[in-house]
Formats: C-alpha cells, sequence, structure tokens
C-alpha cells in the first residue's frame, strides 16, 4: 500500500515523498489526513538527530535516525476499519496518533496519509468540535498532564517556565483548576498569547530576572514549578521560592544534561513529577476539556502550509526566520 508522507531524509531536511506502508489488519483503520500539527520541540530534536527514542537523548554511539516519518497527531476521515475496530466507522472524523510504516528507521510515524493506525490510537471526535483545534491532541495532553499531576488549591500560585504551546497548555489548565499562573518566556508575542486571570502574570526573562520576579508575584511561595522547555538552572534556582510541599512537574527535553540535585528538593520537602507519553484515560480528559471549551488550541496557531510544503514547514521551526508557535499541516 502507498501513501504519502513526510519523511525525514538527513539532519535538518524533511521533504513529502511515497512510501509504503503496511497493509491493515483487523486491528487497523485507515484514516485519510486533513489536517496534521507539528510538535516543533519534540519534532525538531528528532529532525535535528538529537534523540534516539521518545525521551531518550541519542549518543555518539547510536545511529542516525533516519530516514523516518516524524510526528504523532493528526485529523481526518476513517474511510475503513478492520473487523476489531468497532469504536469507529467509515466517514467518522477523527484522531489519530502513530501510524505503521514501512522502510523507514522507525515502523510509525504521525505526518502520513492514508494513515494505517491501530484501534487504540484513533479517537472519534466529538460533534460540533473543530477539527483543527484537535489536529494536537496528543501535545495539548502534555500540557494537561503538566496541569494536573500535582494537587493544587485555589489561588494557589503555579509557575511555569516556558511560552510554547506546552507551556500555553499547561498554564490554561492551571488556571482551570484555580491556581494563579506566572508564565515565564522569552517571546513578548508568545507571552502575549497566555489570556491572564486574575493575580495572573507573563513575564519576559529576557527583561526581568526571573527569581525576583517570583518572589514579588508570590511572597509567601509557590505551589507548583512547571517546567515544559527542560532547564535545570532555572528550575534549582526557583527552588528557594518555593513553599514547604511544593511540587515540580516537568516535561521539557534535557537530553544529558537532565541531572537534578536531589538533596536542594529534601530541603523543602518538594515532590518531582515527569509526566510522559499519553494514555487513553488522559487523552480521553484532554478531548473532553477541549469539547468543553476549557482548553484553546486555535489561537496558539501561527502557521499553516499545505502539505506540498512540508520542508518549509519544517525549515521554519529548525531556523527560527520569524516568529513560530503552532504550525499545522493542511492535507487537502
Amino acid at each position: 500500500m502507498r501513501a504519502r508522507a513526510a519523511v525525514a531524509l538527513e539532519p535538518r531536511r524533511v521533504e513529502l515523498r511515497d512510501v509504503d506502508v503496511p497493509e491493515p489488519t483487523a486491528d487497523d483503520a485507515v484514516v485519510r489526513v486533513t489536517h496534521s500539527w507539528i510538535s516543533n520541540g519534540t519534532e525538531g530534536s528528532f529532525v535535528r538527530g538529537e534523540r534516539i527514542a521518545g525521551d531518550t537523548p541519542r549518543s555518539e554511539t547510536d545511529p542516525l535516525p533516519f530516514p523516518h516519518v516524524p510526528g504523532y497527531q493528526k485529523v481526518g476521515l476513517v474511510e475503513a476499519c478492520g473487523a476489531n475496530v468497532r469504536h469507529v466507522k467509515p466517514g467518522d472524523t477523527v484522531f489519530a496518533t502513530v501510524s505503521s510504516v514501512a522502510g523507514m528507521f522507525y515502523s510509525f510515524g504521525g505526518h502520513v496519509s492514508p494513515a494505517v493506525t491501530h484501534g487504540s490510537q484513533i479517537w472519534r471526535l466529538p460533534e460540533g468540535l473543530d477539527p483543527v483545534a484537535a489536529s494536537g491532541l496528543v501535545l495539548t495532553q502534555v500540557g494537561y498532564n503538566v496541569g494536573t499531576c500535582a494537587p493544587v488549591g485555589e489561588g494557589d500560585a503555579a509557575v511555569v517556565i516556558g511560552d510554547g504551546m506546552v507551556g500555553h497548555w499547561s498554564a490554561q489548565t492551571l488556571q482551570r483548576r484555580g491556581a494563579r499562573v506566572m508564565m515565564l518566556g522569552k517571546h513578548e508575542e508568545r507571552l502575549s498569547l497566555l489570556a491572564l486571570m486574575a493575580g495572573d502574570r507573563a513575564v519576559n526573562v529576557t527583561r526581568r530576572a526571573p527569581v525576583d520576579a517570583v518572589r514579588a508575584w508570590a511572597p509567601d511561595g509557590v505551589a507548583l514549578v512547571a517546567d515544559t522547555v527542560g532547564t535545570v538552572p532555572l528550575l534549582e534556582a526557583l527552588i528557594p521560592t518555593m513553599r514547604h510541599h511544593g511540587h515540580i512537574s516537568s516535561a521539557g527535553f534535557y537530553g544529558h544534561e537532565g541531572r537534578i540535585d536531589i538533596q536542594k528538593l529534601r530541603e523543602r520537602e518538594l515532590s518531582l513529577h515527569a509526566p510522559s507519553g499519553w494514555s487513553h484515560e488522559r487523552m480521553d480528559a484532554t478531548l473532553d476539556w477541549l469539547a468543553r471549551g476549557a482548553l484553546a488550541t486555535l489561537h496558539l496557531i501561527t502557521h499553516r502550509f499545505p502539505i506540498e510544503q512540508v520542508g518549509e514547514a519544517f525549515d521554519l521551526i529548525l531556523k527560527r526566520r520569524e516568529p513560530v508557535l503552532g504550525v499545522v499541516l493542511d492535507w487537502e
């Protein structure tokens, strides 16, 4: 079976290619993709050759993971279902994670259509939900994970490190849970996208010292620090601003530099949470929040490219020629 796919051919080079995909089994559905959302951090890291798997950094002794089909999130229409796939039917609008590919470094990928996808990795979208809004559901779920894995109470101070997509969805989740949120970032255009509620702040760390800003904002101590970018130095610098029995939630990629001094956590008896990947329970909850309007995604899309320009889309992300945040590929 043949399909079109975004293929990372070598470091920093992505092109639209025809690829082989396995014939669907009784456990698979075939999805005709309409939109896929690039995960800038994860996919950019893979395309640069920095990772070998998931959250595992590539070492010098590891092979370069090329060619591969990057990505893990898309929406489209079901074209066919195997006998064991009963929760969706042909014609349904669905979200899908990774799909099967052949002849690549990895046997799975995201940006491919038609997408032969195991039934367990497909969710039917609720009526009335814009498919584009759900096309980054796995990444949205990462923000949901970060914002829900630790207890926070009404009015608690929560600091989110990072103004990327995961940072925004983490902040939104914490806001919905009643926390006061301070987002620390480096990009004014991104920080401005956070809808501030009573007591919230957005701080550009290139203009104001983050620790000073946090101390002034939360003199009684921070309940939660959520690191969405992977910065141990800032994370450790913020520990003295935290209250006793506070929490750290980390979803950043640290490469080979992810060591944190546990003794520093012990001084305040802090708990460290490290959510990763996706689960059905969390995906279901995130989709419900999205459908109810508790999470917003569309305003974070800064660029849309036809799939034929996938190389330009990745080049923009890798080289940052202009401000960029959410990037969606339109297949039709």
